[in-house]
Formats: C-alpha cells, sequence, structure tokens
C-alpha cells in the first residue's frame, strides 16, 4: 500500500472560521500581536491566544517576542501559497459576474511579501509586453533585458539569484483569476515599489498607489493608470 502524507490534520485547523480569519490577516506579510489577530476575528483575546497555539503547533505560524509582545506571522511562503489557492479555489467555486472584494483590496495588495491584485497583474502583463520576463518551460525566465531593467531600480539580481526560491512564477490572482509575478523578482519588486514609495500600505493587506507611482508605472512600463482605484492622495 502506497503511504501518503496525512493532510487531514492542517485541513482541520484551517477549515475553522476564526483560524482561517486570521490566518488571512497574516498574509499581508506582517506580524500581529494576538490581541490584534483577536480584534480582526472578532474573538476575545483568551480565544485567539488558543487558536493561535493550535496554529504555532502545526507549524503554520511562527512568533517573535518583542519586549512584552509576541508578534505572530505566517511561518513561510509556502503557508502562505496554500492560502492564497484556497481563496482562489473558494473564488471559482462562487462564479460570480462582479466580485464582491473591496475596490480597493482588488485593486492592489499583498500576497504575502509580492504585488497582487489588478495592479500586480497589469505588472505582469507589461514585463511580458516588453519581453523582460518571458515565457519558459511551461513557467517564466527572467531576460537579460529583465535584469537590466531591475538593476536601473537599484535591485542587485546576483543577491535575489542566491535566495533558495524560484526567481520568477507566476501566481493564480484569486480576485482577478489571472496570474501574478511572484518568486524572489516579485518580491524583490514589491519592496522596490514600497521604499520609493510608488505603493503605500493601507489598512489590511491593502496597498494605495501615490501620484509619484501612478507616473513610474507609466514611464517605466507604459501602464495607463489614471482611473486606478486605489490611488493614494498624496499632499
Amino acid at each position: 500500500m502506497v503511504l501518503f502524507p496525512d493532510i487531514s490534520g492542517t485541513a482541520a485547523l484551517l477549515a475553522d472560521p476564526t483560524r482561517a480569519q486570521m490566518l488571512t490577516q497574516l498574509l499581508s506579510g506582517q506580524s500581529f500581536t494576538a490581541g490584534e489577530l483577536a480584534r480582526e476575528a472578532d474573538v476575545s483575546p483568551q480565544t485567539a491566544s488558543n487558536h493561535l497555539t493550535r496554529l504555532l503547533a502545526a507549524g503554520l505560524v511562527q512568533v517573535e517576542p518583542q519586549g512584552r509582545h509576541r508578534y505572530f506571522r505566517l511561518a513561510n511562503r509556502d503557508v502562505a501559497q496554500l492560502l492564497e489557492a484556497l481563496i482562489a479555489f473558494e473564488q471559482q467555486k462562487i462564479r460570480l459576474p462582479v466580485s464582491r472584494t473591496p475596490a480597493r483590496l482588488r485593486f492592489a495588495r499583498r500576497c504575502y511579501d509580492h504585488l497582487a491584485g489588478e495592479l500586480g497583474v497589469l505588472l505582469l502583463d507589461a514585463l511580458r509586453q516588453k519581453q523582460w520576463v518571458m515565457e519558459h518551460e511551461g513557467g517564466l525566465t527572467l531576460a537579460s533585458t529583465g535584469e537590466r531593467w531591475m538593476a536601473s531600480l537599484g535591485i542587485d539580481i546576483q543577491t535575489i539569484r542566491g535566495k533558495r526560491r524560484p526567481l520568477v512564477r507566476p501566481c493564480l490572482d484569486w480576485s482577478e483569476r489571472r496570474p501574478h509575478l511572484a518568486g524572489a523578482v516579485g518580491a524583490a519588486l514589491l519592496n522596490q515599489f514600497l521604499e520609493r514609495r510608488w505603493l503605500v500600505v493601507g489598512q489590511h493587506r491593502e496597498l494605495h498607489l501615490t501620484t509619484a507611482g501612478q507616473q513610474q508605472f507609466e514611464q517605466n512600463l507604459d501602464l495607463r493608470l489614471q482611473s486606478a482605484v486605489g490611488r493614494e492622495q498624496e499632499e
């Protein structure tokens, strides 16, 4: 008899609505205290603590003490990918003609450590159009022209090549139902967009496009974003 890993334990943990809500909150890639996660899930701090203890034991989250507080985050990218796949699956089951996802969250959000939403899909489309990212053996590959563009943004491509993860890979976007860019390149680009304040962090997983970001996306990638839903109004 062929033995397979028993997925029932993990499936049971994810099946609880409170734990699912807290894990979805952690998909932003940020860390939160038990109290913050309790408020997000609308449960008592004690209940949230009990759930987090189970998630911690299962290896789905990690905790880092900081002074009097303990901050929880997803254990790794594999957990984030699992959660995103489940969300995408549920969205496909619903088959709504118009997404019920809030407009700001649908426009741009964090998918753990890379850009997702409408803007994330448009980014990958633009990189493909310029042939900076190309199809390769059923996946994606970064072209030399794409490397030069990333270097112009201050990204050290040799450093990210040394990371133990795919350089570029498609990730199915659950609200757009088309792929956005993940992998080491996707993470590096989002870091640059945030550092340069092309995007700024909003509530939950939302990302807001700044005026400078709109201009830079148009100049660098020929993206026309005049009607962007999530634009952040700068002072």
